[in-house]
């Protein structure tokens, strides 16, 4: 579930040159807030990886709203998971 979710928001991704000495710039536009740069374009993308990982571990810990992606979800269930 996490890993799709990952991979659905980087396929939504937007990457631009910017004026700074981390020149690539990354941004997920359905998540908001989430953004990252690097000196390269494979650094710029794990960069956006981990802020994606980040922002939801956010979301999840203050029961904010996870935005669906291309139908995937990211859903905590109302009661305790029993083993």
């Amino acid at each position: 579930m996490f890993c799709e979710y990952i991979q659905a928001a980087l396929s939504r991704a937007i990457f631009e040159m910017i004026d700074d000495e981390e020149p690539y710039y990354g941004e997920v536009p359905e998540l908001v807030g989430v953004w990252a740069a690097g000196k390269s374009e494979v650094e710029c993308r794990e960069n956006l990886r981990l802020a994606i990982e980040d922002w939801i571990a956010f979301s999840l810990r203050f029961d904010l709203p996870i935005p669906a992606i291309e139908g995937h979800k990211i859903e905590v269930p109302e009661a305790p998971v029993e083993a």
